[in-house]
């Protein structure tokens, strides 16, 4: 299938490892000029050698933190700098901490808020003005299979990533008209460096082992297994397409059929 998306500019962020990395390595093999960052400045660099090592394609890289409203301005300007445009955007950022309710203090309320929901409202707001001018745009969003079924001893992302499907939902409804598709996609239990450290800290608190831990999660997915940073990456390459161009104010598991619900 041609996706169509050869020499489009898709702008990845927190790209250095696990979701973020998979998508921009399907987006350049898919014939994007791929823009990445992350916090880490030595890691993102690595990655984009890599990624452009294995496709062929153009890379830029840059440290930016994505809650930082000025190191997102000067990476989103740094892009359209290098490639001229931006045609697709995919939010991104960590978990922020498992814990209860009365774990959280109110500081790690403010940073969370900071990391999924204001990251994302930022960099909407640096990206959709190039898009409109476009009329043509693709805003993805990595949140959490949370938003469908909210997780035990995930306050915090159950709360923080809800917000940012309503906030996409009303965005896709006020882009619509400039051909501009908002989309969320909602990762399940994923064999990435984040899974590993949420299950050792659940591991510690109920006095099991990481492997027990894992283990129930697999039970709890009828297909038996944990999802691929690669699979989870296709369909976001797919909804970035043309061909995705009837879809839009979704939200999507990928998840193996975890969660339960009906929608």
């Amino acid at each position: 299938m041609n996706l169509g998306l050869t020499k489009k500019v898709a702008v990845v962020v927190a790209a250095s490892k696990g979701l973020g990395k998979a998508v921009a390595m399907e987006m350049a093999a898919e014939g994007c000029y791929v823009s990445i960052c992350s916090r880490n400045g030595d890691e993102i660099q690595e990655t984009g050698k890599l990624i452009q090592a294995s496709t062929g394609t153009d890379v830029f890289c840059q440290r930016a933190d994505v809650t930082n409203l000025v190191e997102v301005g000067d990476f989103i300007a740094n892009t359209v700098k290098r490639f001229g445009n931006i045609h697709i955007l995919v939010t991104n950022a960590g978990g922020p901490p498992a814990g209860f309710f009365n774990d959280l203090t109110a500081t790690q309320w403010l940073e969370a808020f900071n990391q999924n929901l204001m990251s994302v409202v930022h960099l909407c707001s640096q990206v959709v003005p190039h898009m409109r001018r476009n009329r043509w745009g693709r805003i993805i969003n990595i949140a959490s299979l949370s938003v469908k079924q909210p997780i035990d001893g995930a306050m915090l992302s159950n709360s923080l990533r809800a917000a940012v499907i309503g906030f996409a939902k009303t965005l896709s409804n006020e882009l619509a008209p400039y051909n501009i598709c908002v989309n969320n996609v909602c990762p399940g239990f994923t064999t990435t460096e984040r899974l590993d450290q949420l299950a050792s800290q659940i591991a510690v608190r109920k006095g099991s082992s990481k492997d027990a831990v894992i283990n129930s999660w697999e039970n709890s997915i009828p297909i038996g297994r944990l999802g691929r940073p690669e699979e989870f990456a296709a369909l976001v390459a797919f909804l970035a397409s043309e061909r995705a161009s009837y879809i839009t104010g979704t939200t999507i598991p990928v998840d193996g059929g975890a969660v339960r619900a009906l929608q």
